[in-house]
């Protein structure tokens, strides 16, 4: 079913398989990824009710979502996002992906293809669509695999009062450019415990070190994966 078009002032997430480049030299597990990537943006946008809402399309690795409806560019339209983004991110780890999800607030619009107005005056915050994609892709620091992010942008105030209204506990403001939203753990106190194992996983490049770190997260009953016998 096709989307209705879209523009105005709105919270866009940005979100793309880690990855994926490497595991396109095995096209079944790309394929495999894919499916699962797309199947969980469905389901996830499928079964939402009410206002707001958000839409969102999919592209190779990448999907795009937004909010539309009642509050789009308030807290209440953040939160709606990041429940559809903790759904999919949730759905896709139980296949063994990890995403990144970068979210920004903005203008946006959507007429059967993406337009980005003002993009030649700034193309960095004048456009949700265009600074999700550029701190996803090459970001100060680098976001990492399973994690999702939210673009401050200190000088706007309808953002930042969306932030700062948002009751979340699981979301942790990082410096000036960022704003982490945990949506592996079940509450805030949680949070450090995962943040230690993870970057211990990172630091040596261990990709399914990192991978466990969320499964255990986000779901503390399942076993650790044990390694395979030569």
């Amino acid at each position: 079913m096709p989307l209705d078009p879209f523009s105005g002032t709105t919270f866009v997430a940005y979100m793309d398989i880690s990855g994926f480049r490497k595991m396109m030299t095995e096209e079944s597990r790309a394929v495999r990824a894919l499916d699962c990537f797309y199947q969980a943006g469905y389901d996830a946008l499928h079964r939402q009710n009410g206002q707001p809402r958000v839409d969102g399309l999919f592209i190779s690795d990448c999907g795009v979502l937004f909010v539309r409806g009642a509050g789009q560019g308030s807290h209440a339209g953040l939160q709606t996002l990041l429940d559809v983004v903790e759904r999919i991110n949730r759905e896709v780890l139980a296949s063994k992906v990890m995403l990144t999800t970068s979210i920004a607030h903005g203008s946006f619009s959507y007429h059967n293809r993406l337009e980005f107005p003002g993009i030649e005056k700034n193309p960095a915050y004048g456009n949700a669509y265009v600074s999700a994609f550029l701190d996803n892709e090459r970001g100060n620091p680098r976001i990492q695999p399973g994690k999702c992010r939210i673009v401050r942008r200190p000088a706007a105030e309808q953002h930042e009062a969306a932030l700062a209204t948002l009751s979340c506990p699981r979301l942790r403001v990082s410096r000036v450019r960022h704003a982490y939203f945990f949506w592996m753990v079940r509450d805030g106190s949680e949070i450090a415990a995962f943040e230690k194992r993870y970057h211990d996983a990172y630091s040596l490049k261990d990709y399914k070190g990192m991978l466990e770190a969320l499964r255990s997260a986000s779901n503390p009953t399942v076993p650790p994966e044990q390694p395979r016998r030569e």
